[in-house]
């Protein structure tokens, strides 16, 4: 069945900032820009065969998300690059503590490193649902399609993920 579909021009200009911010906020740095690609090329390539116009942004942040996660997973599977005589202090994919990016200032806005480096260390469910709630405005019942779970489940991760933000930023 094919509905009516705005022209694919008018979805990139009402959400295509909303894709980069949630790109930005699940992707390793490098990898932002090339998420967000990835994204909109899937989103292209699915968006004739729509049954629904109902909530479009939604789709698209799913989409980003689970772009973010395949890049994820193929940084995880990339060989890094070391010296003979030296190995890492830590992985590739972590960022180093003395580096001015945070989390936030990817979106353009400034940000305490400390939230950042806390919402970095949350459990990857935890950290995805408080991204989608806090950075990319998701109601609940979008967190939980985005992750695949139900409404309560994304309360409970979101929840417990602001009690662990919480309890680390007061200890400090």
């Amino acid at each position: 069945m094919s509905v009516p579909l705005p022209p694919f021009q008018r979805l990139v200009d009402a959400h295509w900032r909303d894709v980069a911010r949630l790109a930005a906020a699940l992707a390793h740095p490098d990898d932002a820009p090339d998420v967000a690609q990835q994204a909109w090329l899937q989103a292209y390539a699915a968006y004739p065969s729509l049954t629904s116009t109902r909530n479009l942004r939604g789709w698209l942040l799913t989409i980003t998300h689970r772009c973010a996660m395949d890049a994820h997973r193929a940084n995880a599977r990339r060989p890094v690059p070391t010296a003979h005589d030296a190995l890492p202090d830590r992985p590739h994919n972590s960022p180093s503590p003395s580096s001015t990016k945070s989390g936030l200032e990817l979106t353009g806005t400034l940000a305490d490193p400390q939230l950042w480096a806390a919402v970095r260390a949350l459990p990857e469910r935890q950290r995805h649902a408080v991204i989608l709630r806090y950075v990319a405005d998701l109601d609940h019942a979008a967190i939980a399609a985005t992750l695949a779970t139900s409404p309560a489940m994304s309360r409970r991760l979101v929840s417990d993920g602001v009690a662990v933000l919480r309890k680390a930023l007061t200890d400090d």
